[in-house]
């Protein structure tokens, strides 16, 4: 097994279990169900910590979709 494709099995393993995380902490977005027929907070905007987290989940998925793709395509031989 070549050391760069270790490299990118361990690095796509750390960064899903950021990922998984950081989707945990993110706070709920409106109220499920129970929203419909009520007020939902769904269309209220972002503030400073959810934006940020936001941006930090948004950037953590796409390092994972691109290991994927490196690794799905077999740009990296094992």
């Amino acid at each position: 097994m070549s050391p760069l494709y270790l490299a990118c099995i361990i690095i796509e393993g750390v960064i899903s279990a950021v990922l998984i995380f950081l989707i945990l902490i993110h706070s709920p977005k409106g109220e499920g169900l129970g929203g419909i027929g009520g007020t939902a907070t769904l269309f209220q905007g972002k503030r400073g910590a959810e934006a940020g987290l936001d941006r930090l989940t948004w950037t953590f998925a796409l390092i994972f979709m691109g290991i994927c793709l490196i690794l799905g395509f077999g740009f990296v031989r094992p």
